[in-house]
């Protein structure tokens, strides 16, 4: 198993060498006020970047260039950043961490903000891990805060300044909007973008919104029939007399995963949730000349449902294919199992009920056409007895799974 395991890896490293670059068009401007055209490396980036990487032509070699060293960037019709010196207020958002004072406390600092919309009236987002703040412009204005803060109000309440409704009333109304329009704008993307392309339009002015793309596959649901080999083993702790090997059984499983694709990245990471049925049955007779029938048949009855929770990366080989690996966490439910030593007369010797800890789980696979799959899957050693001090069972797997997505 470890030799599998190992050579899972190498395969997983000769992808990451060899998966598909893509760059796109675009350009950026430095701090010199020149425009270079250029292919920038479109990494769909979830924060806001500290670098990027270009090619001045299809065959050049590639370059990065640091944030600081440039004015904006753009890659056409898809996104683009400007750099500007903006007052942030870097608040805490997390419960634990949220202050009594519920006005903003700004720093002044040299930021690289994602365009939202851009027209009579702009919107910026930055992002920082957790931390997410929007900035508005509006005609040749300097860039400012749009101001959103959770707080303290008692030891056990939480309060919102959500003095950004004021700001959009006063700095960005139209004379169609109702108050009620803005007292249901909240402090997320999705609603700031349309009040700024509601604005934009009342004014008849031209914009352009960054966030109007293709409707993305998000979620996915399929049905992943397999072909499981398996193995286990049983032995007394310090006592060689009652090990068994109950050898290597081929049997079927079936599992069905949902999908959610992370929208970052050019969806090229996921995190998927796969309930799956498995059953493993053997028995062998051994000498046992510490009974007084001289032999014992030991037997092993082993049905779960395991529930793994699993990390994936795609690797876009072209429009219709994609390699896959995954890294998963495993935990499931056993019912009726057990292993048992019995008499000849079928009489229990030793009985012990299977109560499994949970393992890990490292998958190869390809998807066509966001239809069909196939995937290796190779599981770490998982301990049968955890409940017993004695006593120890490993059992091993390795499953060649299909799959078919209907949504």
């Amino acid at each position: 198993m470890k030799t599998k395991l190992l050579l899972l890896f190498a395969l997983i490293l000769g992808i990451n060498c060899y998966s598909q670059i893509s760059f796109d068009k675009g350009y950026f401007i430095d701090n010199r006020d020149q425009k270079i055209n250029c292919l920038i490396k479109n990494m769909d980036w979830k924060n806001n970047p500290t670098e990027f990487e270009y090619k001045l032509a299809e065959n050049s070699e590639s370059k990065i260039t640091l944030i600081k060293s440039i004015k904006e960037f753009s890659i056409d019709s898809v996104s683009k950043y400007i750099r500007r010196t903006v007052k942030i207020d870097r608040s805490s958002d997390n419960i634990t961490y949220l202050s009594a004072d519920k006005n903003p406390v700004f720093q002044e600092e040299d930021l690289l903000l994602k365009v939202l919309v851009e027209g009579e009236a702009n919107l910026y987002q930055y992002a920082e891990n957790n931390l997410i703040r929007y900035f508005y412009s509006k005609n040749d204005s300097g860039v400012q805060q749009l101001i959103h803060k959770r707080y303290k109000n008692t030891e056990h309440k939480f309060g919102e300044n959500n003095e950004f409704r004021k700001q959009l009333w006063i700095e960005l109304n139209c004379p169609t909007f109702k108050t009620s329009k803005i007292e249901k704008v909240s402090y997320k993307k999705n609603d700031l973008v349309r009040y700024f392309i509601d604005f934009n339009g009342c004014n008849n002015k031209e914009f352009t919104s960054f966030e109007v793309k293709e409707k993305k596959d998000l979620f996915n649901l399929t049905v992943r029939p397999r072909i499981n080999s398996s193995s286990a083993d049983a032995q007394v702790q310090y006592e060689d007399k009652r090990y068994v090997d109950f050898g290597n059984n081929t049997g079927l499983g079936l599992g069905i995963e949902a999908e959610f694709i992370l929208p970052f990245n050019k969806n090229k990471w996921a995190i998927t949730f796969e309930p799956t049925l498995r059953n493993y049955k053997s028995e062998k007779t051994i000498n046992a000349d510490y009974v007084i029938e001289g032999k014992l048949t030991a037997k092993i009855t082993y049905s779960s449902i395991e529930f793994p929770v699993s990390l994936r990366h795609y690797f876009f080989l072209n429009e219709n294919s994609k390699l896959f690996v995954n890294a998963s966490y495993i935990v499931e439910l056993s019912s009726n199992s057990s292993i048992k030593y019995q008499r000849p007369d079928g009489t229990n010797f030793t009985d012990l009920k299977i109560n499994t800890r949970g393992n890990i789980g490292l998958g190869l696979g390809y998807k066509y056409k966001d239809r069909y799959s196939t995937e290796i899957r190779l599981h770490t050693t998982r301990e049968l007895l955890g409940d017993e001090r004695l006593w120890f069972s490993d059992y091993n797997s390795m499953s060649l799974i299909f799959g078919y997505s209907f949504f």
